[in-house]
């Protein structure tokens, strides 16, 4: 019989294990491991390759924000830094220029350092601000080393340099497009002349290259608004009938004054002769009746200029003319919505630059004397000045503001082709031997625009 010796079995196998010596049985067995089976290793394989891809695409990621935010910290650094420019400078930006082509202007004309700092930044803003941010055309002024952002910021407030255009009150519309043609920052051609006491005359500022009737128009409608609502305000009892007589009402005014404060006095006295029925015998209404719109008679009133028939002339015509004979200002068409309480009937230039007004013929034939010899000595003292010298001279042309007479036909003073000149009547005769000169004043050259033929509205 024989005997079977005694074999340890290890955990976890099927079949016994011989150790290989006393020591070893006598160590604890190790657990052996798991076995790997294919798809464990499968799906581990592909687990890692897509945490090696995604942590490759976050470290790309990273490198490429890192760079761009140093990109962006030199962009802006160089677009917020003080720019070549020296000394202060106007830079224009003709119309049509993109921003491409404003940039190389910029750059050659030494405004800023780098034309692609500028077009990226542009690009920049204009993503972020939702919408683009044009650069305005126009003149621009820029101050000694400015930065390329504060170029930018002048280019698209479009904050051009300012000039200004000033059409003085008593024009008439002939003469403000004249004024506005001999403008040579003004572009673009007028395409007809306006009605009469259709502008109001001021102080326009514009941009470099605006357009001539863009200005006229803006005249326009300057007048249109500050017409609007005036009717309404007017005294009482006037005898006129609308706001356009008003105006033109106020046109002859204009042209018989400068005196601020002898507006709404002269715009009484002719309140009263309408009320009368009396004519008005206003002086630069003989002017307008012969030269239209040119307003510069050249010489001075004639009494057969007084006779002649016209449509405009207040000596041989009843009530207003039928259209304003000027561009008159808002002072001017205050005083006649609101004239003066007086029951003055004439006025005449007094020597002092004002004029007399009078109640009476008889009062108004007495200023008329006075002024008469101021202007006789006036003269002596020109002839005598002129003989003195050794080089001919023309006596100059009475003072701004010594207008006209306004009363009867026999009043010998009447009004020169200024808005507030004035020289005695005279026959064509005397003229003929005046030693005065007489020859016409030049007349700007306006085209055939055509001329207004009816009343404004």
């Amino acid at each position: 019989m024989s005997v079977r010796r005694f074999e340890p079995e290890l955990p976890g196998s099927h079949r016994a294990i011989r150790p290989r010596s006393p020591a070893e049985m006598l160590e604890p067995s190790r657990a052996p491991a798991r076995p790997k089976g294919r798809r464990r290793r499968r799906e581990s394989g592909i687990l890692s390759r897509w945490i090696r891809f995604f942590s490759s695409i976050l470290t790309a990621l990273f490198l490429v924000l890192g760079g761009f935010g140093a990109v962006v910290f030199v962009v802006q650094s160089q677009f917020a830094a003080a720019g070549p420019l020296q000394e202060d400078r106007t830079i224009i930006i003709p119309r049509g220029e993109g921003r491409l082509e404003i940039a190389e202007r910029l750059e050659r004309e030494g405004i800023i350092g780098n034309r692609w700092v500028f077009i990226v930044n542009h690009l920049v803003r204009s993503t972020l601000n939702g919408d683009r941010l044009d650069m305005k055309a126009g003149e621009f002024e820029v101050v000694a080393h400015a930065s390329m952002e504060d170029v930018l910021g002048t280019l698209v407030e479009g904050k051009s340099v300012q000039y200004k255009i000033t059409v003085p009150e008593g024009l008439t519309s002939q003469q403000a497009v004249a004024r506005l043609q001999q403008d040579e920052n003004l572009t673009g051609e007028i395409s007809s002349i306006p009605l009469e006491g259709s502008l109001l005359p001021d102080t326009y500022p514009y941009s470099r290259d605006t357009d001539r009737q863009a200005i006229l128009d803006r005249m326009a409608q300057a007048q249109q608004e500050f017409l609007n609502g005036l009717w309404e305000k007017r005294q009482e009892g006037l005898p006129i009938n609308s706001l356009e007589e008003a105006v033109i009402l106020a046109s002859i005014v204009e042209k018989e004054t400068a005196v601020a404060e002898e507006r709404a006095l002269t715009a009484a006295v002719f309140m009263n002769r309408l009320r009368k029925g009396m004519r008005l015998q206003s002086d630069p209404t003989i002017i307008y009746g012969l030269v239209g719109g040119r307003g510069s008679l050249g010489r001075p009133i004639l009494k057969s200029d007084i006779q002649s028939k016209t449509a405009y002339n207040t000596y041989t015509i009843n009530g207003l003319p039928p259209t304003p004979i000027c561009n008159p200002g808002r002072e001017a068409i205050l005083a006649v919505l609101n004239p003066a309480a007086t029951n003055a009937l004439y006025f005449v230039a007094d020597g002092t630059g004002g004029h007399a007004f009078s109640e009476t013929l008889a009062q108004h034939n007495a200023a008329v004397a006075k002024w008469r010899k101021i202007e006789r000595a006036r003269l002596k003292a020109a002839a005598e000045k002129a003989a003195a010298s050794p080089v001919a001279t023309v006596p100059s042309a009475p003072p701004p503001g010594t207008a006209v007479a306004v009363g009867e036909q026999d009043a010998a003073v009447v009004a020169s082709e200024t808005p507030a000149g004035a020289s005695a009547v005279r026959t064509d005769s005397e003229v003929a031997q005046s030693p005065v000169a007489t020859t016409p004043a030049p007349v700007a050259n306006i085209g055939d625009m055509p001329l207004p033929q009816r009343k404004p509205r």
